[in-house]
């Protein structure tokens, strides 16, 4: 409440409808505005200050935000699934929108997500361009070994996607012109999309052993299942580490349970699947790693060792006998193993936590 005039944006592609209200008089101005950084932030300034925008997480980025914040205004963007709104509200349109997150702001009621620096946004960018591409790289497979199933071919000699599987596809012949064409279309597909993902491994593997991401892409490769992409993944879809504590990141990546209690009942159901997709799926297939048993580290382990500080080393050979031995407790409790693995991925998201936070407290991120 410290704020004289607070700001709703609704900001789309093409237009941004603003809603500002201010506090002393109670006045509320309306204005439709071009979609244009310079435009809405022109019409802000004009405003009595101090000034607080407002507008909602979503595919315009965090453009708008900068360019606030580069003005002298303080702008803070909206996590849309937090934003309350009345059951009985059916009537939604764009200037309703900004009014309704001008009056949130006012009555401080607004969850703020991390707004990342340009350079930061760029290194997420290309995490997920290559999560992208792994996807299309599996579905591109799919359709080669599926067009092989129907006609009754099989690979049988060991596990595909090796040398000598892409021997075995290339020797494939149909006797139809049209389906040899589908064949080869399909296989060429499958081959120019793993080249694309290789590019992108080497492109990410290079952007990790520099700064400011390299202290804390060593400190998570100190625990097992946590390779140099998953470590950078990780790190730049987190950013900021030290906003959170051993409890609450497992919350942030949707990976405690969902509950629905009330009076002396409790029932607790599925993860709640909530914040960011990508991490929670690689803390979920490293934690598979964490089944297999743990006795001597192996010298890849090691070699990831001698890179990180000492106490990143002491703290990562801790976290893997913790998490092998949470394993081998769900193990003997007969727990289904997709269910278990869920468990120790949230596990593994406190340690993960308790490496990088004492990394970036030494080694603040910054953006320049």
């Amino acid at each position: 409440m410290n704020k004289r005039t607070y700001v709703g944006l609704d900001v789309h592609a093409r237009s941004v409808k603003g809603c500002a209200i201010d506090r002393e008089t109670g006045e509320i101005l309306r204005q439709s505005l071009a979609a244009s950084d310079a435009g809405v932030t022109e019409w802000v300034s004009g405003l009595p200050g101090p000034v607080l925008a407002v507008y909602e997480a979503g595919p315009t980025g965090f453009g708008l935000a900068r360019c606030l914040n580069a003005a002298g205004i303080e702008c803070v963007v909206a996590a849309p699934s937090k934003l309350q709104r009345p059951s009985g509200d059916r009537v939604k349109t764009d200037a309703r929108d900004a009014e309704h997150l001008a009056r949130l702001a006012l009555l401080g009621q607004i969850t703020p997500v991390r707004v990342p620096g340009p350079r930061q946004e760029a290194a997420r960018d290309l995490v997920r361009a290559r999560e992208d591409v792994r996807a299309d790289l599996m579905r591109a497979r799919h359709r080669v070994s599926k067009l092989l199933l129907r006609h009754g071919l099989v690979y049988s000699g060991g596990h595909a996607w090796t040398d000598a599987h892409h021997t075995w596809l290339h020797r494939q012949r149909f006797d139809d012109p049209a389906l040899q064409a589908a064949y080869e279309a399909g296989l060429e597909t499958a081959e120019l999309t793993l080249d694309r993902r290789n590019r992108l491994d080497a492109k990410i593997t290079a952007m990790a052993a520099t700064e400011p991401y390299a202290p804390v892409v060593r400190a998570l490769m100190c625990l097992r299942g946590i390779s140099v992409l998953t470590a950078f993944g990780l790190a730049v879809e987190i950013g900021d580490w030290t906003r959170f504590t051993g409890s609450t990141i497992g919350a942030y990546l949707g990976l405690v349970p969902s509950e629905h209690s009330s009076g002396a009942s409790r029932s607790q159901g599925a993860i709640t699947k909530a914040g960011n997709t990508h991490a929670r799926r690689l803390l979920v297939e490293a934690a598979w790693h964490h089944r297999r048993p743990y006795s001597n580290p192996s010298r890849e382990m090691r070699a990831r060792w001698d890179a990180a500080d000492e106490a990143s080393r002491v703290r990562g050979h801790q976290g893997n006998h913790r998490l092998h031995h949470k394993w081998e407790q769900f193990e003997a409790r007969h727990k289904r193993r997709v269910i278990a693995d869920v468990a120790v991925a949230r596990e593994l998201a406190g340690w993960c936590w308790s490496l990088a936070a004492p990394v970036q407290q030494e080694q603040p991120w910054t953006d320049e």
